[in-house]
């Protein structure tokens, strides 16, 4: 049974049955599946999203990771993959959240703020009543190539927490989360959810000694 006063653990860039396997015998609440993006790693097709999450078993969530900024376009794709989770991971305006929530009740929505700046303390509280938590990230959308995720670098811990004393929605932790800083990192932000790609793979494949090794360090943190 997990630990309650541990934060969860999404493990993103599932690329097959078999990952998603291998996240949650590890202990993974959710899986992050990535559909089409400007860049980063683990992009997977909608068909490939949609056979993995129709088989992971509940309670773990299924995030669909969509660089879509229309309410519309994310509904289709949705609606097409069947995930339990939106995870937004550019910016989508406070009306296309709200059709969002019209157009697919039962669906949590989770947006991504990429933490760079004090801009992003504000963005976070601003768009924190309209979803159901954020995920803070080290991309950056002001890139010619927006980074939107999978970029292996960690930010400013600092900010994220004020994000987290701050703002009305649980908080995911995003990038550059590894065995050797996640401790670390709860201490420091103390986030509800921990969310991890690159830090538990080795030649682009999910491995399972590194995620046994971040589950043994998240399970250290306890208090």
């Amino acid at each position: 049974m997990r630990d309650a006063r541990l934060p969860v653990v999404k493990v993103c860039c599932i690329a097959s049955r078999e990952e998603a396997g291998l996240a949650i015998a590890a202990g993974a609440s959710a899986l992050g599946l990535v559909s089409t993006m400007p860049s980063g790693p683990g992009v997977i097709s909608d068909e490939e999203i949609a056979e993995i999450a129709a088989n992971v078993p509940p309670p773990v969530a299924t995030f669909l990771l969509t660089a879509r900024q229309d309410a519309d376009a994310i509904v289709e794709q949705q609606r097409f993959c069947g995930t339990t989770t939106l995870q937004l991971v550019d910016h989508v305006a406070p009306m296309e959240l709200h059709r969002l929530r019209r157009a697919l009740p039962g669906i949590r929505i989770v947006q991504v703020i990429h933490v760079n700046s004090e801009e992003s303390v504000e963005e976070a509280r601003k768009v924190a009543p309209l979803v159901d938590a954020l995920l803070l990230d080290s991309g950056n959308q002001k890139l010619p190539v927006k980074e939107l995720g999978g970029t292996g670098r960690t930010h400013d811990w600092s900010l994220s927490r004020r994000i987290r004393d701050t703002a009305r929605a649980p908080v995911f932790l995003a990038g550059g989360l590894n065995a050797a800083n996640v401790r670390d990192a709860i201490r420091t932000v103390s986030p509800f959810g921990l969310d991890l790609c690159s830090g538990v793979r080795a030649a682009g494949r999910l491995d399972p000694g590194r995620l046994a090794e971040f589950f043994h360090a998240v399970a250290r943190s306890a208090p």
